[in-house]
């Protein structure tokens, strides 16, 4: 795998943070074009092989517009902040069912002072989280074999801290074995790294050592959706 990305996308996005603003983004898209978003849709092809070898179901799409590729702009409509653009970049391979579902997916986020990648599901409405809590009850030691393996460990640290139910989801045990996992209200982990490894060769490698520790997982919970795995 060839890695596209270089200090340029770090020295891009930490300018723009300084000038988050329409005339110099407009007088500096050249400049975005060549130093983030083409760097990007390349990794997001140096991960295509590798996705399509062992989670088919997970699209590395390397279109500019609609595909893995987060827009730069922000959505200024509905919050205080009205900033024009992110100064994060990302790309999301999702699954192919993932538009007209809820579906967990693999990401990529990169900044100049936050940088990980992993994936999961994000806060997915209760009816979709209880299938995979459904799953979980119906075969914890399968569960708990993925989340505790050590290269998962390893990797992410178990699963991401997030939003918490104070009390077991309603209608499932409180003496559960795995009541902390099923009181969560989004499943997935991250691992993060420096900008330098971002910059380095091997980060398309580093980036699929994560996600080939998280596919366990990512495939648990796929089928628990009833969605296709191959």
């Amino acid at each position: 795998m060839h890695n596209t990305l270089t200090p340029e996308l770090f020295r891009f996005l930490s300018e723009l943070r300084e000038n988050n603003n329409r005339e110099w983004f407009t007088e500096n898209k050249p400049r975005f074009a060549e130093t983030v978003q083409r760097p990007m849709v390349g990794f997001i092809e140096a991960m295509q092989p590798w996705l399509s070898l062992n989670t088919p179901a997970f699209v590395a799409d390397t279109r500019l517009n609609g595909g893995s590729l987060f827009r730069i702009y922000r959505d200024v409509r509905f919050g205080a902040d009205k900033r024009p653009y992110k100064t994060n970049i990302g790309c999301n391979f999702r699954h192919r069912a993932g538009k007209d579902a809820h579906a967990p997916g693999f990401y990529v986020h990169i900044s100049p002072d936050d940088i990980f990648f992993g994936g999961g599901i994000w806060s997915p409405p209760t009816p979709v989280l209880n299938k995979i809590r459904d799953a979980i009850i119906e075969d914890p030691q399968r569960w708990r074999a993925i989340v505790q393996a050590p290269a998962f460990i390893e990797l992410f640290n178990g699963l991401g801290e997030a939003q918490s139910l104070k009390n077991a989801p309603r209608g499932y045990p409180s003496d559960h074995l795995c009541i902390e996992d099923l009181k969560l209200k989004s499943l997935f982990a991250f691992t993060s790294c420096t900008p330098a490894e971002v910059c380095a060769a091997d980060f398309p490698e580093r980036v699929t050592k994560a996600f080939q520790a998280l596919t366990p997982l990512m495939e648990f919970m796929t089928k628990a959706l009833d969605l296709g795995w191959d």
